[in-house]
């Protein structure tokens, strides 16, 4: 069963994946601290270039089944042009300032 975006308990987690879903760089990228960083199935990535390719450019979109950490751990389908559908997980780790500073995906 999916949640509803808007009960995502996290504040900053529930704007990261409704700038996913409306496919807003802008508000994504306001989100992040400076700095941010992100890892895919564990290894570091360039956060700008990963973002364009596997989010924006490929239409990605998450649809959270569950979350646990406070809302900052997630496990949600995410589908995207290039890979289709898959179960993933995220993590987050949100500053002082409610800004994400990394986060972490990879399949679930």
């Amino acid at each position: 069963m999916t949640i509803q975006t808007t009960r995502l308990s996290d504040p900053a987690v529930r704007a990261f994946v409704t700038a996913v879903n409306n496919h807003d760089r802008e508000a994504f990228m306001a989100l992040l601290a400076p700095g941010a960083t992100m890892a895919d199935d564990g290894s570091d990535r360039d956060l700008a270039d990963w973002v364009d390719r596997e989010i924006f450019s490929s239409h990605g979109h998450l649809e959270v089944d569950n979350e646990s950490n406070g809302g900052r751990a997630l496990i949600a389908r995410y589908n995207n042009d290039t890979w289709g559908e898959m179960r993933t997980r995220w993590s987050f780790t949100v500053d002082d300032d409610g800004r994400i500073s990394r986060f972490e995906t990879g399949q679930a």
